[in-house]
């Protein structure tokens, strides 16, 4: 799944992914050569979470961090010193962390990766790279992001804060925001939020408990689907008083809930009084975070005007972020167009995700003249997923045996070496480059947890995992699609001449669906090797819009998706492939994933209080779905592409999980004058 990022607009922030939701997605490309849902398989942890949107971490979906940043990943980090109340047996502490650690102490001045004194001006304009939520890569019709309805714009979630903050360099960690504390009881099924009184919205009302308790409550009843799910177990969110939000946890609650609501959205109460939360909108929602919706035109661009007054600009959290005067998001719905509009400065960062365009597209004047630049920024941590993911409710893809012939029949290498210039590495593991990864026989930790679906699940499960075949490169390895065929005929698939017939009698046909050609180079020679096993395989290419329709109400064969990689995945995974989610239209589980044993794991990944235990349970997980043959796997790259008219300065230091792009990084006058952008 290497696509992922589902979650994208930025919150300029630089801090790192955070916790983020689930299932964000990537555009199309190829990875990222292609991606469409990035988020972070767990897609999700927690503090991504407030861009949600989908992320793909998320989820840990998808955010303002996630796409200034980068990927998430594990921080490790001192003992984060705590409050015990001994007359409430609360804790109190300064953050919240996965596995009860944090990196920075109370009182921290600012994160380490930031320039503190960073000057703030100047235009980042850029095209929207990752979506959350509602979001479309080529249009929008709606302000609203954090609800189902509606095409939602990029960028919105940097119009509102949340109660805590991730960082960069501590992807298992938020930090006060408009919290300044919370605690906790011994349970850990209660905790209180102590909310910062100077918070404000951008009209000068104060943001209290009220609003947090509402932001809560309803995301949980009407928000995006996402957020329905990974807020189910949630209890009650009531405000004590106007500085303290109570929050209950149901005992069922997974390992990170408290961080995922840690980072959601905090909106007014008494704006929403009297709108319909569900509604798509193009008035813009009352916000507190550091920027405010400027001028836009519908499906064409959207600008954010940075807040001078912003109440929180001197927390921690925020200082040497969120740099920029103006943030501008331009609409294209055909990427050559997009990267013909960078060339020419109508866009001054870029992020690339296709190869074809890394290797041969950068030719142009303001590159050889050394305007434009470029460079590869290498990032720790967990990679996304990407593949061609089948829609399992459709009789065609039902039995796995068909799923895994359909896999043989893809020439990774030839399409690496022809299409791809030989830049990506194929993709084995829904965890991929992490210690998450199984490999070999499992261990005595994974089959206790493995051992009770044993006769339920493929017994391949209890052996070596699936790695897809490496072929001859020559773009149809016969030895391999003689392997599919007699797979196809082992489940009762018929040959008639050139067609296949599947066993109910009808010819085997399969659309791609997708919203741009931009995978055309790299799915048309897949289709011809699916023809040559008697299938008829075409492309369907719709507009963004109806592409969405259409993975929302499961109405495809295949089609592609991205998923952003994690090294703390947890309940937002259960978006992306629970049981409750693959009958919930407008979920990220497009693939249908409807398995007990399955449901199972993601619970154990989401309960695991212990790295060493996320990690088991996460091996045996990636067994579970690696062996169910759910998407046909695409590649993978460990690191970011990114190209900028040279008009930019950044810190010394990059976060340790992230990029730092753009997010930490700020105008330079001086630059922008010597080549003519001044």
């Amino acid at each position: 799944m290497s696509k992922q990022r589902t979650n994208t607009s930025p919150r300029l922030r630089g801090e790192g992914s955070g916790r983020g939701l689930a299932a964000g997605a990537s555009p199309k490309g190829e990875g990222e050569e292609a991606s469409t849902l990035r988020s972070s398989v767990d897609a999700p942890s927690p503090a991504r979470l407030r861009r949600v949107g989908l992320s793909p971490q998320a989820g840990r979906g998808v955010s303002r961090r996630f796409l200034l940043l980068g990927t998430a990943a594990l921080g490790l980090g001192a003992l984060a010193p705590r409050r015990l109340l001994a007359s409430e047996g609360e804790t109190e502490s300064h953050g919240l962390s996965t596995f009860g650690e944090l990196r920075y102490p109370a009182g921290f001045k600012h994160f380490d990766y930031v320039n503190p004194n960073a000057p703030k001006g100047g235009t980042l304009a850029l095209q929207i790279k990752r979506s959350a939520g509602n979001q479309n890569f080529d249009t929008f019709n709606t302000l609203n992001i954090y609800v189902l309805k509606g095409d939602g714009a990029a960028g919105m979630d940097a119009t509102f804060d949340t109660l805590m903050a991730g960082s960069g360099d501590d992807p298992d960690g938020l930090y006060g925001l408009v919290a300044r504390a919370v605690r906790w009881t011994p349970d850990k099924l209660t905790y209180r939020f102590l909310l910062r009184p100077e918070a404000r919205f951008h009209d000068g009302s104060r943001l209290t408990a009220r609003d947090a308790a509402f932001s809560l409550n309803v995301l949980k009843t009407k928000g995006h689907p996402t957020f329905r799910t990974v807020l189910s177990e949630v209890v009650a969110a009531e405000a004590e008083s106007d500085e303290v939000l109570k929050v209950q946890l149901s005992p069922r609650r997974s390992r990170d809930l408290h961080l995922i609501v840690g980072g959601t959205p905090v909106f007014s109460e008494a704006y929403w009084k009297d709108r319909d939360f569900e509604a798509s909108t193009l008035e813009p929602p009352l916000g507190s975070g550091p920027y405010k919706v400027g001028r836009f035109e519908q499906g064409r661009f959207i600008e954010f005007d940075r807040v001078p007054d912003y109440w929180g600009k001197d927390l921690p959290v925020n200082l040497g972020t969120n740099n920029f005067d103006k943030l501008r998001y331009e609409y294209f719905r055909d990427r050559q167009v997009a990267f013909e509009a960078f060339k020419s400065g109508v866009m001054n960062f870029h992020e690339e995700f296709t190869s074809r365009t890394w290797a041969t597209g950068y030719d142009f004047p303001a590159f050889r003249e050394n305007r434009v630049k470029r460079e590869r920024i290498d990032r720790l941590g967990a990679v996304g997923t990407q593949g061609w993911y089948f829609n399992t409710r459709r009789e065609a893809f039902q039995d796995r045996r068909i799923r895994e012939a359909l896999i043989l029949a893809f020439d990774f290498e030839w399409t690496n070496q022809n299409i791809m210039f030989g830049m990506y590495k194929r993709l084995h593991s829904y965890f991929e480059n992490s210690e998450m990864k199984a490999a070999g026989t499992p261990g005595p930790e994974e089959l206790a947890l493995l051992e009770p679906f044993r006769g339920k699940v493929p017994d391949e499960v209890f052996g070596e995992p699936f790695v897809p075949p490496v072929s001859d490169g020559s773009g149809s390895d016969r030895n391999l699609l003689r392997r599919a065929d007699a797979l196809l005929r082992e489940a009762g698939c018929k040959r008639e001449g050139n067609v296949l017939r599947l066993p109910g009698g009808k010819p085997f046909e399969i659309e791609f669906l997708d919203y741009q050609a931009a995978l055309q180079p790299h799915t048309q020679p897949y289709q011809a090797n699916l023809k040559r096993l008697g299938i008829e395989a075409r492309s369907r290419i719709v507009d963004a819009a109806q592409y969405r329709r259409r993975l929302e109400e499961f109405d495809f064969d295949m089609t592609t998706m991205a998923l952003g990689g994690s090294m703390t995945p947890g309940d937002a995974l259960r978006v992306v492939f629970g049981s409750q989610a693959a009958a919930t239209p407008g979920s990220r589980n497009i693939a249908g994933v409807a398995d007990p044993a399955v449901d199972a794991l993601v619970s154990a990944v989401a309960l695991a209080d212990t790295r060493a235990k996320l990690d088991v349970a996460a091996r045996a997980l990636d067994r579970l779905l690696r062996a169910g043959r759910y998407m046909v796997p695409m590649w993978y790259r460990s690191d970011d592409w990114v190209a900028y008219w040279d008009m930019f300065s950044r810190p010394e230091t990059k976060p340790k999980y992230a990029s730092g792009a753009p997010g930490t990084w700020w105008y330079d006058p001086e630059k922008a004058k010597a080549i003519g952008r001044a």
